[in-house]
């Protein structure tokens, strides 16, 4: 549901109704007209969520607590990246600008704070995607093979691991991308017979190397808070990577474009909207203004049908604009790469960010264990099961 009622904003809020019109006389929360009642008005979600958790800290320890796993927190001290402002910056630089002149291979110098990562040279023991049918699979196995026999992270120089971690990140590239030298985006290209729009997929790897403490990055520093090995903490990164609401969202959006074409996008839209499924590739709750990674990616493609009335018909009625995985899925539309590359450009180039995370989580030297608030029943005695 991306519009709420008075009656559930006021819920979620815990404010009184002049509160919540004063946030929309501001735009801080954005509000339109009830087709089925005119004289009523829905509020957006993720607005009023986002007031919702600058509000927390009036609100009781237990409460805030237990809500610590929502969207927006918790909150982990980091130097590597940060949403603000409307833009994405990675150790205070622009990502979009980065991506301007950048390689994935630079991003990672950038975020591991070292010099420049050159491509490892490829070994054919190193190639586990054998009899593999997807880049997933292979991505997979190689991760899991290194995981099993991986020394564990803590206790270790970071110059020392620094160099594993530009290993696990070249045993994935051959993974998913084929044996090769050169460029990571260069080998992507020839892996998919598109070397004219290297360029492109070289822009796509450096946007897509780090955002933040998401879900897929969240899963690494748990990992390698407990000692794991860059390799487990990578691995954990990308089986969460492939949900439907992370990394998974183009496979969606794949369906929703199918609906489009059979059909056309104001219907598609309003169908996936009916079904109370988030919209995929519509949308971000960091960005109020439109997700910077997509803009920065869509000033460099063409104009495509049904891409351009989906993006219409999402605003129009959801109120969204299009996000990364929006630019993917466009990217290779344009570009006619396979149906898994927007997922192989998000794990490729995601792989960076969850490396530079993992050094970092080391240094911390920190366990991640959150408590759980119980909401079971209380001891039950007496109740006679043995």
């Amino acid at each position: 549901m991306v519009w709420l009622t008075a009656a559930q904003a006021l819920e979620v809020l815990n404010v009184r109704p002049q509160t919540l019109y004063a946030n929309v006389s501001r735009g801080k929360i954005r509000a339109r007209a009830d087709e089925g009642d005119p004289r009523r008005s829905l509020y957006h979600r993720d607005d009023v969520l986002r007031m919702a958790r600058r509000a927390n800290g009036r609100r009781k320890v237990d409460i805030v607590s237990s809500e610590a796993m929502q969207y927006g927190d918790p909150v982990l001290a980091s130097a590597i990246s940060t949403a603000a402002n409307g833009k994405l910056l990675y150790r205070g630089h622009d990502a979009a600008r980065l991506a301007d002149h950048a390689s994935l291979e630079d991003a990672a110098a950038l975020l591991w704070q070292c010099d420049r990562i050159e491509a490892a040279p490829a070994l054919a023991a190193a190639r586990t995607d054998a009899g593999a049918d997807s880049a997933l699979a292979a991505g997979l196995l190689v991760l899991a093979r290194r995981s099993a026999a991986a020394a564990p992270s803590l206790g270790r120089p970071l110059t020392e691991l620094r160099t594993e971690a530009a290993g696990v990140l070249a045993a994935l590239v051959d993974a998913m991308a084929g044996i090769g030298d050169g460029a990571i985006s260069l080998r992507l290209a020839r892996r998919w017979h598109a070397e004219q729009h290297a360029d492109l997929i070289r822009r796509a790897l450096v946007l897509m190397a780090d955002h933040e403490l998401n879900a897929s990055t969240f899963a690494t520093r748990v990992a390698i808070s407990t000692g794991a090995s860059l390799a487990a903490g990578v691995l954990a990164g990308f089986t969460t990577l492939t949900g439907p609401l992370h990394g998974g969202a183009a496979r969606e959006f794949a369906q929703l474009i199918a609906q489009a074409q059979t059909g056309n996008a104001s219907d598609a839209v309003r169908d996936w909207l009916a079904s109370d499924r988030p919209l995929p590739a519509f949308g971000h709750p960091l960005y109020s203004d439109g997700d910077p990674r997509a803009r920065a990616l869509l000033r460099h493609l063409p104009k495509m049908q049904p891409y351009e009335a989906l993006a219409i018909a999402a605003e129009q009625q959801a109120g969204e604009l299009p996000n990364i995985d929006y630019a993917l899925s466009l990217l290779t539309a344009h570009c006619g790469l396979p149906q898994e590359a927007p997922f192989v450009l998000f794990a490729v180039g995601r792989c960076v960010g969850w490396l530079a995370h993992a050094l970092e989580q080391v240094q911390a030297n920190r366990l991640i264990r959150p408590r759980a608030r119980y909401t079971g029943p209380a001891e039950i005695l007496n109740a006679g099961i043995y």
